[in-house]
């Protein structure tokens, strides 16, 4: 039996859903990038690698947390490894295995970026919504989350 298809008001809402998420992605990610220099990608390996033991991940494990492929994070990784904002150095106990830690750089630029970072998401996201709507923004996101991981 074939699969319905989205009916008018569902491809309506779909349509809403995903032309602002990419209105408020590119305006969340501008700002960062004005305000502090970092890119997206930045921040977010930043981010996981500051929630990491000691600030350090395995290359693998990185880029499981961040959800890339492992060639488009190797590739950022050696962008932000000329910048000073990381160093790779070999695992111990694996020779083909790579360690990712934040350095000093690293860690500066992040925490310099947070408070503005975070005011923009207070402004163009949490302040946009009532609490009733945040707490659905957030249902929402898990069950899509939820469903793609089942898949």
């Amino acid at each position: 039996m074939p699969r319905k298809l989205p009916d008018r008001d569902e491809l309506h809402i779909w349509r809403e859903f995903i032309e602002a998420t990419e209105a408020l992605r590119t305006r969340v990610t501008g700002r960062l990038h004005d305000d502090t220099g970092l890119g997206a990608g930045d921040y977010t390996v930043l981010l996981t690698l500051s929630e990491a033991p000691d600030t350090r991940l395995r290359s693998s494990e990185l880029a499981t947390r961040v959800g890339w492929e492992r060639s488009r994070l190797s590739h950022h990784l050696g962008r932000m490894e000329r910048r000073g904002l990381i160093t790779r150095t070999g695992a111990p106990g694996d020779n083909r295995g790579a360690l990712i830690v934040m350095t000093p750089d690293g860690g500066a630029a992040f925490h310099a970026a947070t408070i503005p970072h975070l005011r923009v998401v207070r402004e163009l996201f949490v302040d946009a919504l009532t609490p009733e709507q945040l707490t659905a923004a957030g249902e929402i996101a898990a069950a899509l989350r939820d469903r793609l991981r089942d898949r």
